[in-house]
């Protein structure tokens, strides 16, 4: 477990967080400069607190008021950038020993063989980094990061360089190493699609500061009308079980106690219980019987609370059959016409193609 009580003072922005982390990843959530990577600094050893103490299992990383202090190397924890960082004139076998060169045998509990099989790597050992495509680099970096058998596991935007289908490649790779090794990771994105797919709990920093901790769906769903910019961040996170894939179409389909999902591209396997995250600007609201339309999934609910101000935004948040919330944004003057109000019976209408393959578990590359 990774517990952290800091401050810092750095100009005019000032850091004063607290939060603990456990098994599986933690996600560091909120707008550019609200202080994540400054975060990921004082954990990693790079950057020093004002005041503090910040402690991973039972090891004390840094006290102020002890003055106890582990320097960086000695502190066993990976980091994984935006940019991989690999060294040029080393190839990929090289560049992952180097990682396990500086870790003291007795302290090596991550097998080579296992890093290269879990990441898909094994055909890339004589090749040079310039001759890596982007998802490739980030796999050997991680790689790397994995084979100083660390206690902790630091990701700042590690897929922020990608482009959508080099992410849609890593992303299954994060999830396997989370699954498979068992080391906690402290994950900074600024999407809501990655941290709802692989996060157990979420830290969401405003301004410096711990706005919210909770699972994915807890902090990531609006709590109130946004700003109009913020709808785009408001999701809600469903939980259904795989069904039916079908590869001709390209598609999956996914059991909801509510209605079907259909999730664009191929699952892992029928069976699978799987988390999709839906963003509440991409739910479109129907009462009656559904006409004749292109949308597949239609989730059926009742109206829990109606949100609006003075703008033109309202947020209706339904209540699904499996007591799932779901959240969708809409115009008041649309809620007005169709007279929603609480206890309404309604449809959610969602477009698969609407649905961010990177916001659901267990999907890599789109086939076809």
């Amino acid at each position: 477990m990774i517990s952290v009580a800091v401050t810092l003072a750095r100009g005019d922005f000032s850091l004063d967080v607290a939060f603990e982390g456990g098994a599986g990843v933690t996600g560091l959530f909120g707008p550019s400069g609200c202080g994540k990577t400054t975060v990921i600094r004082l954990v990693a050893g790079l950057d020093r607190p004002d005041a503090g103490r910040i402690t991973l299992g039972e090891r004390v990383l840094i006290d102020t008021a002890t003055g106890a202090r582990v320097a960086p190397h000695r502190r066993r924890i990976g980091l994984v950038f935006q940019d991989a960082q690999l060294f040029p004139h080393l190839d990929v076998a090289t560049n992952l020993a180097y990682g396990r060169f500086f870790t003291p045998k007795p302290a090596r509990r991550v097998e080579t063989a296992a890093v290269i099989e879990v990441l898909g790597i094994g055909h890339l050992m004589k090749r040079r980094p310039e001759t890596l495509s982007g998802g490739e680099k980030q796999r050997v970096a991680i790689g790397r990061a994995l084979l100083t058998s660390p206690e902790l596991l630091l990701m700042d935007e590690p897929l922020a360089a990608l482009d959508d289908r080099r992410k849609l490649e890593i992303l299954p790779f994060i999830e396997r190493l989370r699954d498979e090794f068992a080391i906690p990771i402290l994950y900074v994105s600024h999407s809501v699609e990655e941290v709802a797919r692989l996060a157990s709990t979420v830290v969401r920093l405003e301004h410096g500061r711990v706005a919210r901790i909770g699972t994915p769906g807890e902090v990531l769903a609006p709590t109130a009308l946004a700003p109009s910019t913020g709808r785009f961040e408001a999701i809600s996170v469903l939980t259904g079980r795989v069904t039916r894939i079908d590869p001709a179409y390209g598609v999956s389909f996914v059991e909801h106690p509510a209605g079907r999902i259909v999730v664009p591209g191929l699952l892992e396997r029928e069976g699978a219980e799987v988390h999709i995250a839906i963003r509440a600007t991409d739910v479109t609201l129907a009462l009656g019987r559904t006409p004749q339309v292109s949308v597949r999934t239609a989730l059926a609910g009742r109206v829990a609370k109606v949100a609006t101000d003075h703008g033109p935004f309202a947020l209706v948040t339904m209540e699904l059959a499996s007591g799932d919330r779901l959240h969708a944004y809409a115009t008041r003057l649309a809620v007005d016409d169709l007279g929603l109000d609480v206890g309404d019976g309604v449809q959610a209408l969602i477009k698969a193609v609407s649905i961010d393959e990177r916001g659901v578990q267990g999907l890599g590359v789109v086939a076809g």
